[in-house]
């Protein structure tokens, strides 16, 4: 099942453009939380960022569970019982 989610994971990313993109920003939402946790001190700002960030990133991985969801239904749909 988790090799079935993986695959299918990079298959959305070769062929589903909105997939690609998501997974691309969810990626370099990622990249700046590091930057962000890296230091030792958050002034203000940068706590305010670090939380619109973690909120961003949970509305990308919800819009991709969306999309790989709508996909394995409609391909079992498709596809029928095996």
């Amino acid at each position: 099942m988790e090799t079935d989610l993986r695959e299918l994971k990079e298959f959305l990313q070769q062929e589903n453009v909105e997939f690609r993109a998501l997974m691309e920003s969810h990626a370099s939402c990622e990249v700046r939380l590091q930057e962000l946790q890296g230091k030792g001190f958050l002034n203000e700002t940068e706590k305010m960022e670090e939380v619109t960030i973690k909120k961003k990133k949970l509305h990308l991985k919800d819009k991709m569970e969306s999309i790989l969801r709508h996909y394995r239904n409609d391909h079992l749909a498709t596809s029928g019982p095996r």
